[in-house]
């Protein structure tokens, strides 16, 4: 059987050695490239005669999908499968699978981050620093006593949740399932209104697809505390962001942390949130530590032995 990793997953050349040696044992080929494409025609190419591809979280579009004629299985090294053309997945019985839980800790530290970097105003205190001014204008607040809406208590909003807890915050949730995890953690559901209107720091943690594309839309950032906080590390469609820098430019809530967008990394630089005002932004990196990488190419591989072994896990439903 072909098997061809399409781009880079965040980790040594030789931990990819390491752990594609079984595949080679067992006599199947392995094929690794170790530069980033999007081109559809070159993703063809390095697909081609494939039954197992895996991928990243660059696009993976229908066309390349459709003219990938070997394709069995995509074992894809990341938790979202949005990039993925998946109508022609279905149409093509291609199972996927997917790294579920590497990068849990990793996303919610950077939630916490973001959060902390906002309520202590470290962009602004850094800059001033770095002017040579003083402290003036530039104190802070606690999370603790703070109710967090968490939106979406599957692992990462879970492990967020938990993570805002140790600071002693209140915490409130919406998802479209009750988790007894959540529940044991002393966090409240509500609706989601409710929790828009209740909340001092709202993190976004579902998946983004048809039934939460705009799911946070102009009327529910309406419903926010004028002080409140609102920290996406999840997916950037999920939220209209337009309306989202329009609250910030009117003072209607108090500032965003802001990981994912309407588009990958390099935002366009007529984007909105990028001229919105008490804002800190960085370009999709939540999911990225040294640690979580090692994590996730362990997943992945594990998937392959998994899938060749016709037992196989991180199944995802399309």
């Amino acid at each position: 059987m072909k098997i061809s990793l399409l781009e880079p997953i965040g980790v040594s050349k030789a931990l990819i050695e390491e752990l594609s040696a079984g595949l080679k044992a067992q006599g199947h080929e392995f094929c690794y490239y170790d530069t980033k494409t999007t081109d559809p025609k070159e993703l063809i190419a390095r697909s081609k005669g494939s039954q197992i591809v895996m991928i990243a979280n660059n696009p993976y579009p229908a066309e390349v999908v459709e003219a990938a004629d070997s394709l069995k299985m995509l074992d894809v090294a990341f938790t979202g499968i949005d990039h993925i053309g998946l109508d022609a997945v279905k149409r093509k019985g291609v199972m996927v699978c997917n790294a579920a839980n590497y990068s849990n800790q990793t996303v919610a530290e950077l939630v916490i981050g973001l959060t902390i970097g906002l309520m202590r105003k470290m962009v602004a205190a850094d800059a001033a620093t770095r002017a040579g001014g003083p402290a003036a204008g530039l104190m802070g607040t606690e999370i603790s006593g703070r109710t967090v809406g968490i939106i979406g208590t599957g692992r990462i909003g879970l492990m967020t949740a938990r993570l805002f807890k140790a600071f002693g915050a209140k915490l409130i949730g919406y998802s479209r399932s009750v988790s007894k995890e959540a529940l044991e953690l002393g966090l409240e559901y509500v609706s989601l209104e409710q929790l828009m209107e209740q909340s001092d720091i709202v993190s976004l943690h579902v998946p983004n697809n048809a039934a939460t594309k705009g799911m946070i839309h102009a009327d529910l950032i309406a419903r926010m505390k004028k002080t409140a906080l609102f920290i996406n590390c999840a997916r950037g469609p999920i939220v209209d962001n337009a309306a989202l820098a329009k609250a910030l430019e009117e003072g209607k809530i108090a500032g965003a942390g802001i990981d994912v967008y309407d588009m990958e990394p390099p935002i366009p630089a007529d984007y909105p949130l990028l001229h919105a005002p008490n804002t800190i932004l960085t370009p999709h990196v939540a999911f990225s530590s040294e640690e979580s990488m090692i994590r996730r190419a362990k997943i992945v591989f594990q998937n392959l032995y998994a899938y060749l072994e016709g037992k196989p896990e991180n199944v995802c439903e399309l």
